[in-house]
């Protein structure tokens, strides 16, 4: 049964080839001052930057740049982003970029003009903004986090060994996002299929939780069942246009809070992969993999229908004459081996994680409730040597 909920989501989408023109309607809504935010410059090789500074400036905008934003944003690289904002007293916070420049910008929209430390606002008590906050906008060139049509953003910490997210409210939702899936073409392959990954972690966390009857979870099927697909197709031919449109699409409506209305979610195996991100500086969804089969394999007795269901309609495991147990088993083996087929990073040796590193993971991941079983420090430290 659906529980209770209230719905919005007020981020405007263009999707599709030449997708970029959708700037031409949004920016004369905002003033003149855009903080232009992005990564390490690939955009540059590939020509995207050239073509947004081109509307930017048709469009009348002086732009300021805010580069160099890595695979899992510092906050010291948020504080330098808020100076940069005030600097320019932006306008518009235009992301440029995969689902860490998006949650970056998000985190810089709201610190800006934030009276005390961001991050011990934010990222450690979990407050909402109460300040001015700053108007994000999206052009996406690679899929997984979601972050165009949400109010996430995750932020680490590597002195404290804190990798952390927090969901905002919708007043911090993009509010237009640019997405062509022509623009995911040239991700090289370990960043695309680490992007795969992280949609499928997504609506895994939100599909493997409660025991009723749920609208969402037959659409998290349904996602799960056309990603499963085309993932397969993209790895063949990364060009294909309707693979990759259908992997773009998935990946926001796996994460636009729609299917995790009305019923419970998990997110344990984020914090997990988290935690080993904040240790080793390793890509996100890569570490997600690492430690998702560990986790569930840890879960299943516990969530055993649901792993059942997932077996038989997600992975088409032919049930007849076989236990709950070796159904549910079945599912998790088709998911490993399609894991490989595409491949993932299935171990966290191949991470950097060393197994003297686990005390330190253990108290780095934090404790979610949602899932099928809360987990004990024990319980973490033995996901973690299952996972190495």
């Amino acid at each position: 049964m659906l529980g209770n909920f209230s719905y919005c989501n007020p981020t405007k989408l263009y999707f599709g080839k030449d997708a970029i023109q959708g700037l031409n309607e949004e920016l004369p809504k905002y003033g003149k001052n855009v903080l232009l935010v992005y990564g390490g410059g690939s955009i540059k090789k590939n020509g995207i930057y050239d073509r947004v500074v081109e509307i930017l400036k048709a469009n009348g905008k002086i732009i300021a740049e805010d580069a160099g934003v890595m695979p899992n944003p510092t906050i010291e690289k948020v504080y330098e982003g808020c100076e940069r904002a005030k600097k320019c007293n932006a306008d518009l916070i235009l992301a440029v970029g995969g689902g860490s420049v998006c949650d970056y910008a998000k985190a810089v929209s709201v610190s800006v003009y934030c009276k005390e430390d961001p991050w011990e606002k934010y990222y450690i008590r979990f407050e909402e903004p109460d300040n001015k906050i700053i108007p994000v906008g999206c052009v996406l060139t690679m899929v997984g986090t979601g972050s165009e049509m949400n109010g996430g953003s995750v932020i680490t910490n590597f002195s404290q060994k804190l990798k952390i997210g927090k969901v905002f409210g919708e007043e911090v939702f993009p509010k237009f996002s640019v997405l062509d899936p022509e623009y995911t073409f040239t991700l090289p392959k370990y960043q695309m299929v680490s992007g795969f990954f992280d949609i499928m972690s997504h609506l895994l966390e939100q599909y493997f939780s409660g025991t009723d009857d749920n609208t969402s979870d037959y659409i998290i099927e349904g996602l799960l069942r056309s990603l499963i697909h085309s993932a397969q197709i993209a790895v063949n031919n990364p060009l294909d246009y309707e693979a990759r449109s259908n992997i773009m699409w998935t990946a926001t409506w796996a994460l636009n809070t729609l299917v995790a209305k009305g019923k419970d979610t998990d997110w344990e195996v984020h914090m997990l992969g988290q935690a080993v991100s904040a240790h080793t500086d390793a890509t996100h969804g890569m570490t997600l993999a690492a430690v998702s089969l560990p986790y569930y394999r840890f879960i299943l007795p516990y969530g055993l229908s649901k792993f059942k269901r997932y077996a038989l309609n997600v992975w088409d495991v032919d049930g007849t004459g076989k236990t709950d147990e070796e159904i549910a088993e079945e599912g998790l083996k088709a998911m490993k081996a399609w894991m490989r087929k595409i491949g993932l990073v299935m171990n966290l040796r191949d991470l950097g994680v060393k197994e003297e590193m686990i005390d330190g993971l253990v108290k780095s991941t934090l404790v979610m409730t949602g899932g099928y079983k809360v987990l004990t420090a024990e319980d973490i430290r033995n996901i973690f040597k299952a996972s190495l």
